[in-house]
Formats: C-alpha cells, sequence, structure tokens
C-alpha cells in the first residue's frame, strides 16, 4: 500500500519552511532560498539540474531518497506558483520550466478549477478543488501502491499530520535564521498525534531527522 511522505522539507533552526513575501522574484520568500544550501550541493541536485559534480554523502543520500518509489505528489497552491485567487488565464506552468523534475502526477491543492496540465517528462498536474482527501484519493489511484509525497508549504503539511494522514518527515534544519514565514509545525501537536522521533544525522549543512507515526 502506498505510504505517505514528507521528505526533503527544510525548515529554519527558528522552524520556518519559507521566508515572508513570496513572490516571482522570491519564489521561497525572502531568505528563503538559504535553507536549501545542503541540497542544492548534492550530486542528485546536479544531475536533476544537468550539471556536473556535486557532493555524495549524507545529504545526497537523503536527496536521492526522496525520490524512490514515488508514484504520484500532492502540492499546495503556493508551490506550483505565485498566482492567488481565480486563475487569470493558463499561462503560468509552475516554477520549473517545461520539464519539472516530478515525472509523474501531481495534484495541486487550489480553491479555483483548472484544466490539468501535462508537462514533458510525465509530469501531469492536476487541479483539486475538494481539500486534501479528495487529492489523497486521486493519488493513491494514480500511484498505483506506490508511494505519494506531500512536497509542501507548510499549511499543506499541516493538514494532513492533523488528520494523522502523514506515514513519514524527512525534515532537515539549515543552520540560518529566518525571523519570520511560514512555520512547519504551527499549531501542530506531533506527541499527541503519535509521531515519534526515530532518527538524527547531522552534517555540517544540516541536521537530518526522521519522524514516523507510531
Amino acid at each position: 500500500m502506498s505510504r505517505v511522505r514528507v521528505q526533503s522539507f527544510t525548515v529554519s533552526v527558528d522552524g520556518f519552511g519559507a521566508g515572508p513575501n513570496q513572490t516571482l522574484e522570491t519564489p521561497l520568500g525572502i531568505g528563503g532560498e538559504a535553507l536549501h544550501a545542503w541540497l542544492v550541493e548534492t550530486r542528485m541536485f546536479h544531475e536533476m539540474s544537468r550539471k556536473e559534480g556535486g557532493s555524495t554523502g549524507v545529504d545526497d543520500d537523503y536527496a536521492v531518497r526522496g525520490f524512490e518509489n514515488l508514484g504520484a505528489w500532492i502540492l499546495g497552491r503556493n508551490m506550483f506558483g505565485p498566482v492567488r485567487g481565480p486563475w487569470p488565464d493558463e499561462s503560468w506552468k509552475g516554477w520549473w520550466g517545461k520539464n519539472p523534475p516530478y515525472h509523474c502526477p501531481v495534484f495541486v491543492l487550489t480553491h479555483h478549477a483548472r484544466a490539468p496540465l501535462e508537462m514533458e517528462g510525465g509530469t501531469v498536474f492536476h487541479f483539486v478543488t475538494g481539500g486534501i482527501h479528495e487529492a489523497l484519493e486521486r493519488a493513491r489511484d494514480a500511484a498505483d501502491g506506490k508511494d505519494i509525497r506531500i512536497g509542501g508549504g507548510a499549511s499543506t503539511i499541516q493538514q494532513y499530520l492533523r488528520e494523522r494522514l502523514i506515514d513519514s518527515l524527512h525534515i532537515a534544519v539549515s543552520p540560518i535564521l529566518l525571523g519570520s514565514g511560514e512555520r512547519l509545525f504551527e499549531g501542530v501537536d506531533l506527541k499527541a498525534l503519535g509521531y515519534e522521533c526515530v532518527s538524527q544525522v547531522g552534517t555540517p549543512l544540516a541536521s537530518h531527522i526522521e519522524i514516523r507515526k507510531k
């Protein structure tokens, strides 16, 4: 059966998964790009970006693991783009260009309907207006037994956590402070919901923490 996973979601030491004021120029909010220094240095990220080189080791191992056995993704609308409210047209097709990194069905949570969007490499964006349960049901059907990755943002992860629908989380804590933005665990009592920390591994660029539902 499909497992529902959060992988490689990075937060600052003060708990923010994105900085404030997300815009077209600052897709991760002000200062948010610094969160992912551990990821962008890895060999996996270099290969995904069609670059040579990149680091191996613990950071790369976690980055690679995040893409293993995936059959579908679920994203909040902010993770798809900066457009707010009703879609003015269908010209916005995501942050990632013609060939996004997903290479499988992606279900985008939104209040505003839009036709499915097929991209290169096997990525198809489906826009779900019926909420988190509908998105998960459709993702399970599309995944065909493979795992489902909840890509974020923070509010989307919070909704799935509160319903105890996430089986495991890999959180990378980056050694920076953002001061404001979106807190990952705002209003979420992981212990009361039955989650526990099962491992922690540190590198110079991140502390990798794995959390699982008991």
